[in-house]
């Protein structure tokens, strides 16, 4: 099995996901470029470059074949997997990939660019700090920022230039993985999680996911935000153990 972390997380992201699986699974993760230990991306290809970069790593480490866990970005690179390489990949475990071009239309598209509205703009200012308030915000907001720690909001701003090397994947899909008739070519059973709490865009993406993906099937996590296999690790290892039926 192999788990593919979110933005701004680590192989540390799993570590309580993965502690009630160890009897039951052979597990295996990586550090995302510019993560954790892993060397800063370049910048080559632009989003998709990394997009493509990421995916390759992570093919990399697949022996044979796998069952695949991507939480938020995380989640995205494995959906490509299993576009890009179907006989790899025995499943997958989605949790909330933040594929929202495909709530295009739906209110919470509408609120989600307008809270989102000021961020490229801090970015590109040097507000750092600013962007990452308003990141925060819009995807964590069951965690306001001042409820987090000074170490955390720190770190958050140390790294908020990586959500802006990744919003064109994010916010426009470009590394094409809901182009028409792409998402109905899956052929693995599929299994979406998302919390309660987290942003209603998270819930409009999943309807979307679920719709167009064949073998496709939805749990709700109550309680949990956005970044569940941090908050709510036991709730996500369970999920994936009934999914698996180990």
């Amino acid at each position: 099995m192999l788990f593919i972390h979110g933005s701004l997380g680590s192989v540390a992201t799993w570590a309580k996901v993965q502690a009630p699986l160890l009897s039951k699974l052979a597990m295996t993760a990586f550090d995302r470029p510019s993560h954790g230990m892993s060397a800063a991306w370049n910048g080559d290809g632009g989003a998709r470059g990394l997009h493509t970069l990421t995916t390759t790593i992570a093919a990399d480490l697949i022996d044979g074949r796998a069952d695949i866990v991507g939480h938020s970005y995380g989640a995205t690179v494995a959906l490509r997997l299993a576009l890009d390489l179907p006989h790899r990949v025995r499943s997958l475990t989605l949790i909330e990939p933040p594929l929202f071009t495909l709530a295009k239309g739906t209110r919470a598209w509408k609120d989600h660019a307008a809270a989102m509205a000021g961020f490229d703009t801090a970015l590109a200012a040097g507000e750092d700090e600013t962007a990452a308030q308003i990141f925060q915000a819009t995807m964590n907001a069951d965690a306001p920022w001042d409820s987090l720690s000074d170490r955390a909001r720190a770190r958050l701003v140390r790294q908020i230039g990586r959500i802006g090397e990744e919003r064109a994947v994010t916010a426009q899909d470009a590394a094409g993985l809901t182009a028409p008739g792409r998402l109905e070519d899956i052929i693995q059973p599929v299994l979406l999680i998302e919390g309660s709490a987290s942003p209603t865009i998270v819930n409009r993406v999943h309807d979307a996911l679920a719709a167009r993906v064949p073998q496709a099937q939805r749990v709700v996590v109550m309680g949990a935000g956005h970044m569940s296999p941090l908050t709510h690790p036991g709730n996500i290892a369970a999920e994936i153990a009934n999914f698996l039926k180990v």
